[in-house]
C-alpha cells in the first residue's frame, strides 16, 4: 500500500531512526554516488504553489541524484488553477508519476490530494506542517550531539508550522521540546511540547535554540504588529547564555538578521543553520527512497 508523508506522524520512532541512518549514509557517500540509480525509471512531481529556494532545489537535486526524473510544476501550470478538482488532478497525476511532492497554501488541499492519489504524496510545506524541515533539523542535531533521546530543544517565536512539526518529530525521537511564544501566537496543546510565554524558561538548559521568521508569506499585512508582539522573543546572546554550554542555534531560513535572530548568532560558531539547509537534501532523499520502496 502507498504511504504518504503529510505531518510526520506517519512514522514510528524506530522508522524515524532508520530514516536518519539512511540520510547519514547518503550524505557521507554522496560524492561516491551513494543512492545513485536507486529510483531509476521513476518520475516525481514537484508542485510549488509558492516561491521556494531550499525546498525546490533540495528536492529537485535529490530526485535526480537518486536516478529519478523530477517534474517541476508551478500551481498555475496545472488545470486545478482553472477549476479542475484536486481529486481529479490526483487521479491523473497518479497515472503518470511515482510520487507527488507539493508545497501549498492549503493543508486541506494536500490532504485531499493524498486521499485521492494512488502514489505517495509528500508535504513539502503547508500552513499547518513542515515535516520535511523537521527531518533535516533532527539530522542536524544528531550530527552535532549524537543520540537525540533526552536532548532539550527550545523553539522561540511564532508557534507556526515549523514549531508544530518540531514538536511531532522531536517527540518521536525522544526529545524534550519547549515552545515559547506570546499570547495569540502559541501552538495548540496536544503535540507533546511544553508550552510557555517565557523565552528564558524555554531556553534554560537547552541543547539547541530554534527560531523562524516573524513575518511569513501571507502575513505581510500584519507585519508591524507581529514584529512588535514578537520582539521580546528574539534569539540573541542573552537568551543563548541561559542554554547549555555548546548549545546550537537553529533557523529554517530565510532569516532576517537583527529581527528574529541576532546576526552574530546566525553567522557565529554556535550556528548549525547552514547544516540544516544542506540536510534537507539528504533527509528528503532518504524519505523518498523509503516511500517508494514501501
Amino acid at each position: 500500500m502507498k504511504r504518504d508523508f503529510l505531518t510526520g506522524e506517519e512514522l514510528g520512532a524506530f522508522e524515524l531512526g532508520k530514516l536518519l541512518d539512511r540520510a547519514l549514509e547518503l550524505k557521507a557517500g554522496r560524492r561516491d554516488g551513494a543512492g545513485a540509480g536507486e529510483l531509476a525509471g521513476r518520475s516525481v512531481a514537484l508542485v510549488f504553489e509558492k516561491p521556494s529556494t531550499r525546498t525546490r532545489i533540495s528536492f529537485e537535486v535529490g530526485v535526480a541524484e537518486l536516478g529519478a526524473t523530477p517534474i517541476v510544476l508551478r500551481g498555475d501550470e496545472l488545470q486545478v488553477s482553472r477549476g479542475e478538482s484536486v481529486g481529479d488532478t490526483a487521479r491523473v497525476l497518479s497515472r503518470y508519476l511515482d510520487a507527488i511532492v507539493i508545497r501549498s497554501g492549503s493543508h486541506e488541499a494536500v490532504a485531499e490530494l493524498a486521499a485521492a492519489a494512488d502514489v505517495p504524496v509528500v508535504n513539502a510545506l503547508t500552513p499547518l506542517h513542515h515535516p520535511c524541515q523537521a527531518l533535516a533539523d533532527l539530522l542536524t542535531l544528531r550530527e552535532r550531539f549524537g543520540d537525540l533521546a533526552g536532548l532539550r530543544l527550545a523553539y522561540v517565536g511564532d508557534g507556526n508550522n515549523v514549531a508544530r512539526s518540531l514538536a511531532i518529530a522531536g517527540g518521536l525521537a525522544g526529545m524534550e521540546v519547549a515552545i515559547a511564544a506570546p499570547p495569540g501566537y502559541q501552538l495548540e496543546e496536544g503535540h507533546g511540547a511544553k508550552l510557555t510565554d517565557d523565552p528564558r524558561a524555554a531556553a534554560a538548559g537547552a541543547d539547541a535554540i530554534y527560531t523562524d521568521v516573524w513575518v511569513s508569506m501571507g502575513d505581510e499585512e500584519e507585519a508591524e504588529r507581529r514584529r512588535s508582539d514578537l520582539a521580546p522573543f528574539r534569539v540573541d546572546a542573552e537568551l543563548l547564555s541561559v542554554a547549555k554550554d555548546g548549545a546550537a542555534v537553529l533557523h529554517c531560513l530565510p532569516a532576517h538578521p537583527g529581527e528574529e535572530i541576532a546576526a552574530e548568532l546566525l553567522y557565529g560558531d554556535s550556528s548549525a543553520v547552514w547544516d540544516q539547509a544542506e540536510n534537507r537534501l539528504h533527509t528528503q532523499k532518504a524519505l523518498l527512497a523509503m516511500l517508494l520502496d514501501s
